[in-house]
């Protein structure tokens, strides 16, 4: 990743060609381009910043002069595993021990010379107006608290839900899926995908397979290398673990269509890394959830899912973040086959009304739009 970002940098010289040719009204970038706002402030471009994160994680990060300056008084992970002072509700919302390091360690300089809290400090603080991917409708205070540090305009773009594409002719990829799917009962498949660049260890995967396996509950498994693991990264099934779950669950090692799959009336919870892509379209389905945060914003929004009683976490040590086999069985039990799972269900089922409301969050962006019409101002004092 660190990788990406410098060769990301790199970019500098012939996107500002880019934009004095073009002279676009509007730039909207993420957290990585921390050089692009003088750049459109010279040429009298407006700068917004898009962050497809949620707006807990932006709460968390704190005022932007502090992150820039480093002057943020948290500095050890243990002042990451309370809620900021700037936060006035009660809420047990925060790091665990082991995710902790991975924050503070996020203030560090990279090989590209630059840390990822220096970037989004950057872009926020220069961005005339931030865009997070929320809603008011799902979770307002955590939205309040980012436009009381940031004191600019805040517009939200709703969930973004996305769009079951049906086709007529299913491809080789869904037609066996769909066909297992098919199979199982309503409601009875747990759903089980980390994401695209969560690489758990191997004795992660181990505990977790073992887990899925000694639960006696369906399973759909998606075990696709990341995109940033080499070859000698990659980690193994258990030995005979695929022949021995032969009519209980699949193990997919390819892209699966994960919309598709959680669309299907046999899927009845998700166990998923907390990636906020992934919760936006499990809850767009009324699905409980069945957390193991990995890394950045995984783990608040883990505890912002318990939290509103859409579902549990995977019990972890607090120190290195390791799991149990048991603790994946009972966990999966309790969403999925016990009667104290049933409130998980009923609340998913509640809160898909508002994450798969499309004429909801098609408002959201029709006010952006225009937003961005009736504003195209520049702070020429960057």
């Amino acid at each position: 990743m660190d990788s990406l970002k410098k060769a990301f940098d790199g970019l500098e010289t012939g996107l500002t060609r880019f934009l004095e040719d073009s002279r676009p009204d509007w730039v909207i970038q993420d957290f990585a381009s921390h050089w692009v706002s003088p750049i459109a402030a010279r040429l009298g471009i407006s700068r917004a910043f898009f962050c497809i994160m949620n707006a807990w994680f932006l709460a968390f990060l704190g005022p932007t002069n502090a992150i820039i300056s480093g002057s943020d008084d948290r500095i050890k992970p243990e002042d990451f595993m309370v809620p900021p002072k700037w936060v006035k509700f009660e809420t047990k919302v925060a790091y665990r021990r082991f995710e902790a390091d991975w924050i503070v360690g996020s203030s560090q300089n990279e090989d590209s010379g630059f840390s990822d809290f220096y970037r989004v400090g950057k872009v926020m603080f220069e961005a005339e107006v931030i865009l997070p991917r929320h809603c008011y409708e799902f979770e307002p205070d955590w939205l309040t608290v980012v436009e009381e540090l940031h004191h600019k305009p805040i517009i939200p773009l709703g969930l973004m839900p996305p769009e079951v594409q049906e086709d007529e002719d299913p491809d080789e990829i869904w037609a066996p899926i769909r066909n297992w799917l098919d199979s199982q009962n309503k409601g009875s498949v747990v759903y089980v995908a980390l994401g695209s660049e969560v690489m758990p260890s191997q004795h992660q995967l181990t505990e977790l397979v073992h887990g899925l396996e000694l639960s006696g509950v369906p399973f759909f498994l998606v075990q696709r290398k990341p995109s940033r693991c080499i070859e000698s990264d990659s980690m193994k099934l258990p030995d005979g673990f695929e022949e021995r779950v032969t009519g209980q669950g699949i193990v997919w090692k390819s892209w699966v269509p994960q919309l598709k799959i959680l669309s299907h009336e046999s899927v009845g919870g998700f166990l998923t890394h907390c990636g906020w892509s992934s919760i936006v379209e499990g809850l767009t389905f009324g699905h409980p959830l069945i957390t193991l945060p990995f890394f950045v914003d995984h783990g608040l929004t883990s505890r912002i899912i318990v939290e509103k009683q859409l579902g549990i976490e995977i019990p972890r040590d607090e120190q290195d973040g390791s799991f149990t086999r048991n603790s994946v069985v009972n966990s999966i039990k309790l969403v999925m086959l016990e009667d104290d799972g049933k409130k998980f269900k009923e609340r998913a089922k509640e809160v898909s009304a508002i994450f798969g409301n499309t004429e909801l969050h098609g408002r959201y962006i029709d006010n952006f739009v225009e937003f961005l019409e009736n504003h195209k101002y520049v702070n020429k004092d960057i």
